[in-house]
């Protein structure tokens, strides 16, 4: 594979890629036999792009892939397009909706909440650069290809990078299962960033002490916490659901 080019795999990252068109393809590969119905939507994406589609036996792409999980479909791409932060702010315009995650190093939780974040419709989303499950194969696989449209930016601090929300005109609405807003009802329509914390550990103490609140999702029975990525998709619907009421609001 040339420098400065990863994997992609799988039919729908692929194809969503193609859609997106902020990827440059530098090979593209299939195993007709192996792609079914999708066979014709890849290879009419890959031609309005101009790109050539090799085929490949399955054999092949497990080679270069490392695993079967492929679904008959590689291709070797450009590097992930970051966002600027500016840029996602700018984007939602009066009412940025922006997704803070802190330090969710699973890729299957973080394209998970890639592909809930872009249904939900939020502005953008924010990693840190270290700590945090990167913008891989796998992630873009996870999200059912959701990823390839996403504005994610990645940063070097999150506490500061929070600061320069506030002053942005956002409120900061972190979540932890001991927080003491109430969810559903506490006003989340206005500029807004969700700040989700980690698998294992949850928001770190100075990522919460920079939050002007702290939510909980209600819950009952013995379990002890939700999956991160249930509990974003939970916490980001109640913000598409009051922001669509308050849209809807004479």
């Amino acid at each position: 594979m040339a420098k400065n080019t990863t994997d992609l795999w799988g039919v729908h990252p692929v194809a969503e890629a193609l859609r997106a068109g902020r990827r440059k393809f530098f090979t593209l590969c299939l195993a007709p036999e192996k792609v079914g119905g999708r066979r014709e939507e890849i290879y009419a994406l890959a031609n309005q792009a101009g790109i050539v589609v090799e085929n490949c036996s399955p054999q092949q792409l497990t080679s270069k892939v490392g695993h079967n999980r492929h679904q008959g479909v590689w291709a070797a791409v450009g590097a992930y397009p970051f966002s600027r932060l500016d840029e996602i702010i700018a984007a939602g315009k009066q009412a940025p909706f922006i997704l803070v995650l802190d330090q969710i190093v699973d890729p299957h939780n973080f394209g998970a909440i890639v592909r809930t974040a872009q249904c939900a419709g939020l502005h953008g989303i924010v990693i840190p650069k270290d700590r945090s499950a990167p913008p891989s194969a796998a992630a873009s696989k996870a999200s059912a290809g959701a990823l390839e449209h996403a504005h994610v930016a990645c940063v070097p601090n999150l506490s500061n990078t929070i600061k320069q929300l506030k002053a942005s005109g956002l409120w900061i609405a972190g979540a932890d299962r001991q927080g003491q807003a109430d969810l559903f009802g506490s006003d989340l329509s206005g500029p807004l960033a969700l700040v989700i914390g980690g698998e294992e550990k949850g928001l770190r103490p100075l990522v919460k002490k920079h939050c002007d609140y702290i939510l909980a999702v209600p819950q009952v029975g013995p379990i002890g916490s939700l999956n991160a990525s249930v509990a974003a998709a939970v916490l980001m619907y109640e913000v598409f659901r009051q922001r669509v009421a308050a849209n809807q609001s004479p």
